[in-house]
């Protein structure tokens, strides 16, 4: 993170992390693994399975099974992969345990009824690790995060007392249709989304250094989770402001969303690219000028609507 900003955002700082509890549930395995390995004769008495020899070999094999759900788990990578195939381990245990119960009696029922209590338990488990696990691989999948940057001929101090004015925003932004603010660190946007549906949410400013940088988030309901950050940087050589913009959301469509938007040309990290081009040209001339080299995004439609250099109508000047 830049020393500048004030605050970490996951979003665009670092990668989804894996749930906690998958974690988790890989050291058990290594655990079981162990012991498994280690003592196969001393977990078959526990069990109530100590007068099967099939029992005595099956077991190691289960300690090995769970040392590679554990290194899998531990490691991090594909965990919902490596979970959903413990849960499918588990269904394999109890069919085994179920097995057993029925061929026992007295002492020995007791400990294949408790283990199996046991394993049931820790199935339960399992599966909301790798519920988590899934949830957390779709994020991963639908986040997209974009790093994109301007230089400005304009001084820090005016390029972010231009963008800090939130309702700004949609002259240059042209997925806007506004913005307005609520307070000093509140506002409520409203975007054109596919089909020229209108997506509305509210956002809240999270750190804020003026003429340096400015962070903000969308706040909890949002049906387009999305993070920002700003920067506003001297340009080398005394050539204006670097602007650099990091960007992370979620669209509703995922991955496949993201699909038909490129097939259309609006990709999204050319329509931040052409956001910019936007805000360097209301920042330095005062308004957006249009031509057959605008930056009004790549889409065929676009392309066929544009014309010759001219300011746009008034109507469209905010």
């Amino acid at each position: 993170m830049n020393r500048i900003d004030g605050v970490l955002l996951p979003e665009l700082d670092s990668p989804i992390r894996e749930p906690l509890l998958a974690r988790a549930v890989g050291w058990l395995s290594l655990v079981l693994g162990v012991g498994a390995l280690a003592a196969p004769g001393r977990l078959a008495e526990l069990a109530g399975v100590d007068d099967s020899p099939t029992a005595r070999a099956i077991i190691p094999a289960v300690g090995a099974r769970e040392l590679g759900h554990a290194a899998g788990l531990i490691a991090g990578r594909r965990t919902a992969g490596w979970a959903w195939s413990r849960v499918a381990g588990d269904a394999m245990d109890l069919t085994l345990l179920a097995r057993a119960l029925a061929d026992r009696s007295g002492d020995r029922r007791k400990r294949v009824a408790a283990t199996t209590a046991v394993i049931a338990g820790i199935t339960a488990v399992d599966v909301l690790a790798a519920l988590g696990a899934s949830r957390a691989r779709r994020s991963r999948d639908r986040m997209i995060r974009i790093d994109v940057g301007v230089t400005v001929n304009r001084s820090p101090a005016e390029a972010y007392r231009f963008w800090r004015d939130v309702e700004n925003l949609p002259r240059f932004m042209s997925h806007l249709e506004s913005v307005r603010a609520e307070d000093l660190r509140r506002s409520h946007w409203t975007a054109r989304g596919p089909a020229g549906r209108l997506i509305e949410w509210n956002a809240e400013i999270l750190d804020d250094q003026p003429n340096r940088s400015i962070a903000w988030r969308s706040m909890p309901g949002a049906r387009v989770p999305n993070a920002g950050r700003v920067r506003f940087q001297p340009a080398p050589g005394d050539r204006g402001t670097e602007v650099r913009v990091q960007l992370g959301y979620a669209p509703p469509a995922g991955s496949l969303g993201r699909a038909v938007a490129k097939l259309f040309g609006e990709a999204p990290e050319q329509q931040v690219r052409d956001d910019l081009r936007r805000f360097k040209q209301v920042l330095e001339t005062g308004e957006v000028v249009r031509s057959e080299g605008s930056p009004d995004g790549i889409s065929a439609r676009q392309q066929v609507m544009q014309r010759p250099a001219q300011p746009l109508p008034n109507g469209h000047r905010r």
